[in-house]
């Protein structure tokens, strides 16, 4: 008894001592990893790297705020590069002056963008730069294009993901034509579209699938869309995501935010403010998306839902510039050219 005793207390001691070290966050420990890409070198790194991230950015100024702009923004690759280091992620570096004829060797073309290739493809990091978007962006792009679901669990798991686009087919198996079809062309999407598969009859029954069929789910809406003339190639499955992916009510996040900003209606955007966790900001969100599914059939209506909960450092500059309390919720018209505002009171 005395023995298990002393078992247990070393135990519970081991348990400690590795629970302090375990909220232990990364701080940048003065190693450069980050290149500076040029002709000489950017096919070694391409070769080393499982995938290489570049930041394409225009010549430093010599003032002092564009000098501590760009060392900040350095310090965000850093710390990233330092982070993933074990996962064979590489960072680098272009000038768009400097290294121009790189640039458009590579296909880089936006300035202060971030680009990431993998394999073949050339992938445009649309998010937040911050290091922990970054890094999380990053370690989805390693998981395979496609997530296979065979069980009620992992069934679960999917019915819970209603905020943004996912598409599921059912397919014999990972060997099947249609299946490779489908998992091309999620690499297309990879990682801002979730594509998911399911080899196994019950899982297909439940979801009302029929083999080599896929659905196509809209954020916030209770029923799919079936995707017709099945089976698809991996163009028609493209094709038509490209076509559908601007839902009618949609979430900014951080990982593609400037994507679904740039994605305007002719300029304009309708955009709500509600915090989720908020009583108030709950009650108004699912007003918000009833409204979206009795409009989903309308292509002139797309709502851009911010919790400003999510972009904590943008709450005073959105609150200064459209003239509102984000304490509250709040719906309104933005002109993107100008950042010009129209918000309705919200009783």
């Amino acid at each position: 008894m005395k023995a298990t005793c002393w078992i247990l207390a070393g135990f519970c001691l081991l348990f400690c001592c590795k629970a302090e070290e375990g909220l232990n966050f990364p701080t940048y420990d003065g190693k450069d990893r980050v290149i500076d890409l040029n002709e000489k070198n950017y096919k070694q790194a391409l070769k080393k790297y499982d995938m290489l991230c570049l930041l394409f950015h225009e010549p430093v100024s010599s003032d002092r705020v564009s000098q501590k702009q760009f060392q900040m923004t350095e310090m965000v690759l850093e710390l990233a590069a330092q982070v993933l280091e074990p996962r064979s992620i590489g960072f680098g570096m272009v000038d768009s002056k400097k290294d121009a004829k790189l640039a458009k060797k590579l296909g880089l073309v936006e300035e202060g963008s971030l680009y990431v290739f993998k394999e073949e493809r050339l992938i445009e990091f649309d998010g937040e730069l911050a290091t922990d978007v970054l890094v999380e962006f990053l370690l989805d792009l390693l998981e395979d294009p496609v997530e296979v679901i065979n069980s009620k669990l992992e069934l679960q798991a999917f019915d819970q993901i209603d905020d943004e686009i996912k598409l599921i087919g059912y397919f014999k198996g990972e060997d099947s034509e249609h299946y490779k079809a489908f998992e091309e062309a999620a690499e297309h999407f990879q990682p801002y579209i979730k594509f998911f598969a399911t080899f196994d009859k019950g899982v297909a029954k439940k979801l009302g699938l029929k083999m080599n069929e896929v659905d196509f789910y809209e954020p916030f809406m209770d029923d799919p869309v079936h995707i017709p003339d099945k089976p698809y190639t991996e163009e028609e499955l493209v094709e038509f995501v490209k076509e559908h992916k601007r839902a009618t009510l949609r979430k900014l996040r951080p990982e593609d935010m400037f994507e679904t900003w740039e994605d305007d209606m002719e300029g304009i955007h309708i955009v709500a403010f509600a915090e989720e966790d908020d009583p108030d900001g709950f009650e108004f969100l699912e007003i918000l998306k009833q409204v979206a599914r009795d409009n989903t059939d309308n292509p002139d209506l797309s709502i851009v839902w911010i919790d400003p909960d999510d972009f904590p450092l943008l709450i005073t500059y959105w609150e200064k510039t459209f003239k509102i309390d984000l304490f509250r919720p709040q719906i309104g018209i933005v002109n993107v050219t100008d950042v010009s505002s129209m918000h309705l009171k919200i009783q």
